[in-house]
């Protein structure tokens, strides 16, 4: 009795060659894979500890003399990204341009004297209190000093409130 022939199609030398490219190329694909992953871990780390490190650094913008600010009047200061509002009794309150909702962008609207959020129709009052929802809290503030009747603005530490309290606003001693 014979031995029936194998099938020798599946082990030639051509079908060998292609097995082993692909078993390459998939091999170097999942390296390049790999390593990618372990690149995007390493830049997210990275730029973490640098935004912690430009936090604990003091960031102070010099908005100016007092007495180019008027009573109840809101002054936006581009390179602080905050407004400045001068309250009726002369005080000072740094806000944020961010609004609580969904961090849109805020503008003061000179005609209504009020902060209109554009997104979600969100509205503030002179001192960032929420006047109709959705924000659910009132505009973000940044310490304000005044040395010399000049105003400085520490914006790399805000501060979140629940509402308006006096204190929160600073006034020449």
């Amino acid at each position: 009795m014979t031995q029936p022939e194998e099938n020798t199609e599946k082990n030639t030398p051509e079908n060998t060659s292609r097995r082993t490219f692909l078993n390459r190329l998939w091999a170097v694909i999942g390296v390049l894979a790999l390593a990618e992953f372990c690149w995007l871990g390493v830049s997210t780390m990275r730029s973490r500890r640098n935004r912690q490190q430009a936090v604990m650094e003091e960031t102070i913008v010099v908005v100016g003399s007092m007495d180019n600010f008027k009573p109840n009047t809101v002054t936006a200061i581009p390179q602080g990204q905050f407004y400045l509002a001068c309250l009726e009794n002369g005080s000072f309150l740094a806000m944020s341009r961010i609004c609580t909702h969904l961090g849109c962008s805020v503008p003061w609207d000179e005609e209504q004297h009020k902060f209109v959020c554009p997104c979600h129709g969100s509205t503030f009052n002179l001192m960032g209190e929420v006047l109709t929802a959705p924000a659910p809290r009132p505009l973000d503030t940044y310490p304000v000093r005044i040395e010399n009747r000049i105003i400085k603005v520490n914006i790399s530490q805000t501060r979140k409130r629940d509402r308006f309290d006096p204190s929160q606003a600073t006034r020449l001693s």
